[in-house]
């Protein structure tokens, strides 16, 4: 019992570490901290990570080591830094993966508390600690999955109106860099902070057809990396306009015809509790027949 209680200590302070290590309130800011955001980039990123001395930087490669090997064992072969940049997150992959260790022994020493203070068997006990660190792990993971997925949706669903407005600038006599100005000046949602990635990697001096190329596999959005096929003839093709306009046509019937499958799949839910409403009735003037003449037949 003594045993359990120090492992329940140690485990706890070290979740306690890790997750105080998180908040901006009780740390110095560093001084590349406070010039960050008079920098030219004007890009600020908040880190989690403490000075040298702290034990959050120090746990920082062994958490990302280990959380990295979990999750390929849970079959999240994706990078994580691509999914935090596709979603734009603050965080970098050390930063993320101790909040990921600091929830996970979080979950563990609350499991070890609760066996502690309820009387359980000790097959539930033991299974209880093994779990719930791994939950605690997965819930991160999995709020970043859906962050990244519902970004991929709404890019997708932007994408129609923002190459349209693309197309009738560079229809206009707007070359792509300032097509792409123009776009980013007007756009709020998704595709405009894509875009202003773009031009920020372009003002850094990184050709075109590279960035492009960055956007299209952070995005991982099939129109998108059709956009971008198309955009990268800017500099051979005269009619790059029409095209991106064809382009944009296409992606709106994709879409439509997606909209149109989730009308049908909501529509075939339906009837799943019509359906069973349904038969209970029926089963149940069924038996009464079908016991009526099993009686008949035994007299």
């Amino acid at each position: 019992m003594i045993r359990l209680y120090a492992l329940g200590a140690v485990l706890g302070w070290i979740g306690l570490s890790l997750l105080l290590a998180g908040v901006p309130g009780l740390q110095q800011p560093k001084l590349a901290d406070r010039l960050r955001p008079y920098s030219p980039t004007n890009r600020r990123t908040r880190t989690r990570i403490l000075a040298a001395r702290s034990f959050a930087e120090v746990i920082g490669p062994l958490a990302s080591a280990v959380g990295g090997a979990i999750a390929r064992g849970f079959g999240v072969h994706e990078d994580l830094k691509m999914r935090l940049e596709r979603t734009h997150s603050e965080e970098d992959a050390t930063s993320f993966r101790v909040r990921q260790a600091a929830w996970a022994c979080a979950s563990l020493f609350g499991a070890v508390m609760l066996t502690l203070v309820v009387s359980i068997p000790a097959v539930f006990t033991v299974l209880m600690i093994w779990v719930a660190p791994v939950l605690g792990f997965l819930l991160v993971e999995q709020n970043l999955a859906r962050r990244s997925e519902a970004w991929q949706r709404r890019i997708k669903l932007e994408l129609p109106v923002a190459a349209e407005q693309l197309a009738m600038l560079l229809s206009a006599g707007f070359s792509l860099g300032a097509a792409f100005n123009r776009l980013a000046e007007r756009s709020r949602g998704t595709f405009g902070r894509d875009l202003n990635r773009v031009l920020l990697r372009l003002r850094q001096g990184v050709p075109n057809n590279e960035a492009l190329d960055e956007w299209a596999a952070i995005a991982k959005v099939p129109s998108v990396e059709r956009l971008v096929a198309i955009l990268r003839l800017h500099g051979q093709a005269s009619d790059l306009g029409r095209l991106v306009s064809n382009e944009a046509r296409a992606s709106r019937e994709e879409a439509h015809r997606d909209l149109l499958e989730s009308m049908e799949r909501k529509a075939q839910k339906v009837w799943i509790p019509v359906t069973v409403a349904a038969l209970l009735p029926g089963c149940i003037f069924l038996a009464v027949p079908f016991i009526s003449a099993l009686n008949f037949f035994n007299q």
